[in-house]
């Protein structure tokens, strides 16, 4: 069976390379850019968010039709609809944010209005300096500090996820405006440069298992039908949760108490990838 999530194909075009059979035309599409500080990645036109793409972030392109943009996130391979304002051509990145949110500048100075917040992962380019501010093409200017180049990753997933510690729970969510489970899990791995799927069924099949939990160790995964958490170390448990409506930390045995009694069920598995 198809899973549509990953299936580059619409009732009028599609994917070239891709694997489907299909009698619509085929393309190879367009890689183009996220010009928006966010925005979601639907399953329709005006549907239901499926995930959320970054500033600066890829995006291939297959088809423009009714103001939507219809395509293929090249790096986990999602498919669906963004808002064809929301994309467009910019020059290659050289820098990422490497904290949660970082102000865009009208001027390289703190007390300067800001123009534009972007969340952590999201990717510009850098043409220059001015004391302690980087200029970004197109305009603007954002703190030295909270840039890194493009080549820069975490060692360690769980210092990625506790950046986001607070960030308010939103299903779908991928940054620091708003994040679920299973984002919260993917940019994690993300930024220490492992390629990691969005949603928290694919997630269980990576890595490898842990048999049991006194086996748990920091960055670890616990899976509940779905729900997804990672653990800082053997007994705590951080998690983008709708009990907390935010990116908590509790103990793992608190958590799979309440988890089991009012939401999820059982834990059904352990992984560490």
């Amino acid at each position: 069976m198809t899973d549509r999530r990953f299936h580059p194909a619409n009732s009028h075009i599609a994917l070239k390379s891709g694997t489907v059979d299909v009698s619509v035309p085929t393309t190879d599409g367009t890689l183009i850019r996220i010009a928006s500080p966010v925005v979601d990645l639907c399953e329709t036109p005006k549907g239901a968010r499926d995930k959320q793409m970054l500033h600066g972030w890829s995006f291939r392109v297959l088809e423009m039709r009714d103001g939507w943009a219809f395509g293929v996130d090249p790096v986990d391979g999602y498919v669906g609809y963004l808002p064809q304002a929301a994309v467009t051509a910019l020059p290659e990145a050289t820098h990422r944010v490497c904290i949660r949110s970082g102000h865009i500048y009208s001027k390289p100075d703190i007390k300067a209005p800001e123009t534009e917040t972007l969340s952590f992962f999201s990717e510009v380019t850098v043409t220059g300096a001015e004391g302690d501010f980087l200029a970004l093409e197109g305009g603007g200017f954002m703190a030295r500090q909270h840039l890194a180049p493009l080549s820069w990753s975490a060692h360690d997933p769980a210092d990625i996820a506790e950046l986001f510690l607070g960030t308010p729970y939103l299903w779908g969510g991928n940054t620091g405006f708003g994040i679920d489970c299973s984002g919260l899990v993917q940019m994690a791995f993300y930024a220490a440069d492992r390629s990691c799927p969005r949603d928290s069924d694919l997630q269980a099949r990576i890595g490898t298992p842990v048999d049991s939990r006194t086996d748990l160790q920091r960055g670890d995964l616990v899976f509940w039908k779905g729900h997804v958490g990672m653990m800082l170390d053997r007994h705590r448990l951080i998690h983008a949760n709708a009990h907390h409506m935010r990116v908590a930390v509790e103990p793992l045995d608190s958590a799979v108490e309440r988890i089991n009694a009012k939401e999820f069920g059982q834990v059904t598995g352990f992984r560490r990838f």
